[in-house]
């Protein structure tokens, strides 16, 4: 059973920086599965941020991240990233990593949280004004 670890996560003042990063506990031999980020503000549902293909690399964003967030990955380190830039207090939220079924043979990747099976533990971003 793989298993996701997040890390990274902290206190920043709005406008600032984070970067996040999910490493997978084992090595996963598969390229057509899709690796990405959701996250979950109190009182919120939880939404999907940002996610990638392993394979071919292509990205899916939300509306509300475009052009502050980049997601990006070491595949042979099974690990992803966030990077996350001029942070605004909205984007306060216990934040996790989550991939699709690694067999899956997915040839896009879409924020549709049905889609992916196995959750990290979350790692919680708080942006202060």
């Amino acid at each position: 059973q793989v298993q996701l670890v997040e890390s990274g996560g902290g206190s920043v003042e709005a406008g600032g920086s984070l970067t996040l990063s999910c490493a997978a506990s084992t090595y996963i031999p598969s390229t057509t599965y899709c690796m990405g980020w959701f996250r979950q503000a109190p009182g919120k549902q939880r939404e999907g941020v940002a996610v990638i293909h392993r394979g071919g690399g292509t990205t899916s964003y939300a509306d509300s991240v475009k052009g502050r967030f980049t997601i990006s990955q070491a595949n042979a380190k099974n690990t992803v990233y966030l990077q996350m830039n001029s942070l605004k207090p909205e984007d306060t939220a216990m934040y996790y990593c989550a991939t699709t079924p690694p067999y899956s043979f997915r040839t896009y990747c879409d924020l549709a949280q049905s889609n992916y099976g196995t959750w990290g533990q979350g790692t919680q971003v708080t942006v202060s004004s």
